[in-house]
Parts: C-alpha cells; sequence; structure tokens
C-alpha cells in the first residue's frame, strides 16, 4: 500500500521563499568573507545558458536531443549533452551547479544573486558577428549586466550587492564565432583588414569591453580565449582535401589571437588599479591535446560528434529523430558539429577550478 505526504500550499510557498532568501543571505554573507559570491558570465554559444531561447534567432538549442544529460533530461538552451563550463566552474566555488540565464522567466534576481548568464550563443566580439543570426551584441550583454546591478541593488540594498559585484568571478568566452562565422564566411571584414588586423581589432573591443566592467565595479576576470577551431567536427568535414584532419590554419589563427589577448590582460592589469584579469591559455592546449591522444581521456571519437551525423549538424538540424545520433556522449569529444559534450566540458572545467582558486580565492 502506497502513502502519500500532503503538504499544505501555504507550507510549500514558504519553503519556495525561504529558498530564495537564503540564496541572496548566502551570497552577501560568502562577500562578507573575501570568498567569490556569484559567478556572473558573457559570451558566446560556449557559455550561453539559454537566452537565445528568449530571442527572435534560428540558432536554437532548447529542444531535444540537447539536454539529454542535463538534470531533469531537460534542454534547456545550453549547447550541449548536459552542463557547460560556467555550471562546472560554479559548482567548484560552492555555489549553484547551474548558472541560470539572465532571460529566462523562470528564474528573479534572487535566483541571480549568486549567478547569472548574460552570453548569447553565435556572438563575438565584433558586433557585425552578432548580426549574422541575430543574436544579442556583447554590447547588449553589458547593458543588461547594468540592469542587473540596478535589480540587484533594489533588492540587496547597495551596500551588499555593490560588494558581491566587486568579489564576483566573472567568466567571459568568446572569439570563435569572429572567425568561422563572419570573417571566414562575408567578404565585408575580409575587405576591411588581414586576418591578423582583424584580430587586433577584436582585441582592440576585448580591451574596451574589460576597461567598461571594471568601471561598472567588476574585478575578478577569466578570460578563455579561442580553442583549436580547426578541430571542430564542422571545420575537419570541409576539409576534404585534407583528408578531413584538423584545418591547422585555424589552429594557427586560433594561436596567434590568444597570444594578443595575452598580451592585452597583462597591460590592462597594469593600467586598471584593483583589476585581477587571468587568461586560461591552458584550455587551448588541453583541448588540442584531448584531439590528438582521446584515449588518455577516455574518448573513442573526436573527428565527428555525437549528434545526427556528427560533421554539419548544430541547432535544429541536430534533431532527436535524428537515427544517427551516438546513444552514448561520453565517448565522443563532440556533441555537435560546434559544441564540446559535458564530459570535454568538466575535463576542461577540472583543469580550471584549481588555477582559478588560486587566483582568486587566496
Amino acid at each position: 500500500m502506497a502513502y502519500y505526504l500532503y503538504i499544505p500550499k501555504w507550507l510549500f510557498l514558504t519553503g519556495i521563499i525561504a529558498m530564495k532568501y537564503y540564496c541572496c543571505v548566502t551570497a552577501a554573507a560568502v562577500a562578507r568573507k573575501g570568498k567569490v559570491p556569484a559567478v556572473i558570465v558573457f559570451g558566446d554559444s560556449s557559455v550561453d545558458a539559454g537566452n537565445n531561447n528568449q530571442i527572435l534567432t534560428l540558432l536554437k538549442s532548447n529542444f531535444k536531443p540537447y539536454g539529454r544529460d542535463f538534470s531533469g533530461s531537460r534542454p534547456t538552451g545550453r549547447f550541449c549533452n548536459g552542463r557547460i563550463p560556467p555550471d562546472f566552474i560554479s559548482e567548484g566555488f560552492g555555489l549553484k551547479p547551474a548558472v541560470p540565464a539572465y532571460l529566462d522567466p523562470m528564474y528573479d534576481i534572487s535566483d541571480f544573486a549568486t549567478g547569472v548568464c548574460f552570453a548569447s550563443a553565435g556572438t563575438g566580439y565584433d558586433n557585425a558577428t552578432s548580426d549574422v543570426l541575430n543574436v544579442i551584441p556583447l554590447w547588449k550583454e553589458v547593458e543588461y549586466y547594468k540592469e542587473y546591478q540596478n535589480k540587484l541593488r533594489a533588492h540587496l540594498g547597495d551596500r551588499k550587492a555593490n560588494r558581491i559585484l566587486r568579489q564576483a568571478l566573472y567568466l567571459v568566452s568568446l572569439g570563435t564565432n569572429d572567425f568561422l562565422e563572419n570573417y571566414y564566411i562575408f567578404p565585408r571584414r575580409q575587405s576591411q583588414f588581414t586576418v591578423e588586423e582583424y584580430q587586433d581589432f577584436l582585441v582592440g573591443i576585448a580591451r574596451n569591453f574589460f576597461t567598461k566592467l571594471h568601471s561598472l565595479g567588476a574585478r575578478k576576470f577569466s578570460l578563455t580565449g579561442v580553442p583549436p577551431m580547426g578541430c571542430l567536427p564542422l571545420e575537419r568535414a570541409t576539409n576534404i582535401f585534407g583528408h578531413n584532419e584538423c584545418e591547422e590554419k585555424y589552429n594557427k589563427v586560433a594561436a596567434q589571437f590568444n597570444a594578443k589577448l595575452k598580451n592585452m590582460v597583462a597591460k590592462l592589469n597594469q593600467e586598471l588599479r584593483g583589476l585581477r584579469l587571468v587568461f586560461t591559455d591552458s584550455v587551448y592546449d588541453i583541448f588540442y591535446d584531448m584531439v590528438k591522444k582521446p584515449s588518455s581521456y577516455g574518448f573513442e571519437v573526436v573527428g565527428v560528434a555525437c549528434c545526427s551525423t556528427g560533421t554539419f549538424e548544430m541547432s535544429y538540424l541536430c534533431s532527436e529523430l535524428n537515427p544517427f545520433t551516438c546513444s552514448d556522449a561520453n565517448k565522443y569529444l563532440f556533441w555537435d558539429a560546434f559544441h564540446p559534450t559535458e564530459k570535454t566540458n568538466h575535463i576542461i572545467s577540472s583543469h580550471l577550478i584549481p588555477f582559478l582558486k588560486q587566483k582568486f580565492l587566496n
């Protein structure tokens, strides 16, 4: 015989309110102790938790098989079968196991007190990149952040909110789309810049972005550069004359761009008072090592992705109805033609978390 526990509605609602209050109080208390009270995210699909769900764009992933390995097998708008790096990093700092998207109507400012994501899949440093698929440009992500600041101050008071904003860890990850979805696809930027000049153009935008956030009170940043983008399944599939191996031309561009970002980071740390900006250049190295030595990380397939045929599909082409989608994503480095699996994200995050703790908890 089954027994059912009846919980009065008033008691259930009281519990929800209490949890939200505890979340905010915890964020403020952690900030007082000099810890990282929140994780705040800017960038593209590598870190988007679902903001594109709420805008008019074709670049979405709020449907299965995306999210099939996420808690509750729920597609959230993350371009992955499960969690993405900010989720693991947030959990690694003792915060929530999944950072919510700012535009998700399921959440409010009490949920965002310990973490919020402003990222938008398909965006880049260059405004022209966000125009390609009508996604949120980087400048608009900053506007949302300013709006968030005002909400947080109204909710917690200026003193507590400013402390959280100052001591939060800001994760920034973008740049791939500027090259693969803009510069190498459309003639406009190629007619204006050589690839080296375009790199410099993007670095200038990045510099202005960090300077702006610093003026708004942010201090602790982790910047991730561009991965070995020539090894993405989509680029390998089109590298026919290279026998579908990594397109090393793109990897070289990524490495050059990362070196320029790293140099910019060093200069900004000297120029902006109180800034603690780190460049996680190990991400490129770890990613490339996984591609070249997959068995060392427990992978069996790195040339194609898990979803559909694994060669060119992403977003709506990554369909639940496709019979070719793999049954075990843990064997694959990539989930779709452009994005890594949850396992890959976990491995990369596991390398980053000790480094970030050393930089921001001491």
